[in-house]
């Protein structure tokens, strides 16, 4: 079978890339192997600040005009919701804090995103003596309902198959990469944590960093915003919250632990006065990148092989620009974002 793509992995980035081959009416075959859990797993929050030093998420505007149409196409297109906007209140934990808050207005980048009048209320269930700084355009992308409602439409339409991709299967011959019974032009790796097993591209700089959450239930708190302090308490509906994340440099597996969780509950009980119960907990590995930028371009020696990874925390914001950005690159000779090519761990 003669194909124009083959995209190993189904996460945001694969997705947001295979909506770009659909629109170009490109031929196309995913591998899933369901190894990769972190965009079923994250949070899904997009945040436009980096409250920790209230400093601009990095090409935040530009990233929000492309990523909030694309999910409101998606919304249409599967006649569902993905897009749950709601308020983020970061707590403020002494004066200090609050007056960095108003000393980010200084900053042309991030002071759009931040509203001057501090929320002063007081929310039962939720400590704090030092007020609420409001955030806008923020909200949450259902991840794991996004994903899974792709993957079926993919297997309605036999675009998938649910299984691993073994990379020692390809062979090169007259400019196409073929496999198996498959014939491609291109083929774009979005794997995930799970590129430190491609021999093509293993050589570069993932990092991989395991993320934990847990999901609370806590039927006296009636909060409907994200709540950001040393961790996010994020509303779920029906009093049911997502509580995150941990950040684990040594744990390469994707299984839930007794210390993350014990983690995660020392610190909600600095956030929250009011009684939870645990009903749910996940983990997954998230693929970053030291610089905070993803790794997108073509390899070096093999040009029919490509890779698009490395989206760290801000999946959500960042994957349909980058799928897009990378698309018209391949298809238009267009530019890639200098940014984001992996020929800028060449000059290192």
């Amino acid at each position: 079978m003669k194909l124009d793509y083959i995209v190993v992995g189904l996460g945001l980035a694969g997705l947001a890339f295979i909506e770009e081959l659909i629109a170009a009416n490109k031929s196309f075959l995913v591998f899933e192997d369901r190894s990769q859990t972190s965009s079923l797993v994250a949070g899904g929050v997009y945040n436009p600040v980096i409250l920790k030093r209230y400093s601009p998420v990095w090409n935040a505007k530009e990233q929000l005009a492309v990523a909030l149409p694309f999910y409101e196409r998606l919304e249409k297109k599967f006649e569902t919701s993905f897009d749950h906007k709601f308020a983020i209140k970061k707590a403020f934990k002494s004066v200090a804090d609050q007056n960095n808050w108003f000393s980010a207005f200084d900053k042309p980048t991030v002071a759009p995103f931040l509203d001057a009048t501090l929320d002063k209320q007081s929310y039962a269930g939720v400590l704090g003596d030092h007020s609420f700084g409001n955030v806008k355009e923020g909200g949450r992308i259902d991840t794991h309902h996004l994903v899974e409602t792709y993957r079926n439409y993919l297997q309605e339409n036999d675009w998938i198959r649910f299984e691993k991709f073994n990379h020692e299967e390809l062979i090169f011959e007259n400019n196409v990469a073929k496999y198996q019974d498959l014939a491609a032009s291109k083929i774009v790796f979005s794997e995930g944590f799970g590129l430190k097993q491609n021999p093509y591209f293993n050589h570069l700089p993932l990092e991989e960093v395991k993320g934990e959450t847990i999901t609370i239930h806590a039927p006296e708190l009636d909060i409907d915003f994200l709540l950001k302090s040393t961790l996010f308490v994020m509303p779920i509906g029906n009093h049911l919250y997502k509580v995150g994340a941990t950040f684990n440099h040594a744990d390469k597996t994707s299984v839930p632990t007794t210390q993350g969780r014990d983690e995660l509950i020392e610190k909600l009980k600095k956030v929250l006065d009011t009684p939870f119960q645990i009903v749910a907990q996940a983990a997954g590995i998230r693929p970053a990148v030291k610089d905070r930028r993803p790794m997108v371009g073509v390899h070096p020696q093999f040009s029919n092989l490509v890779v698009l990874n490395g989206l760290g925390t801000r999946g959500v914001m960042i994957s349909p620009t980058i799928a897009k950005n990378l698309f018209r690159h391949l298809e238009l000779c267009e530019s890639l974002d200098p940014a984001i090519d992996i020929k800028r761990f060449d000059k290192k």
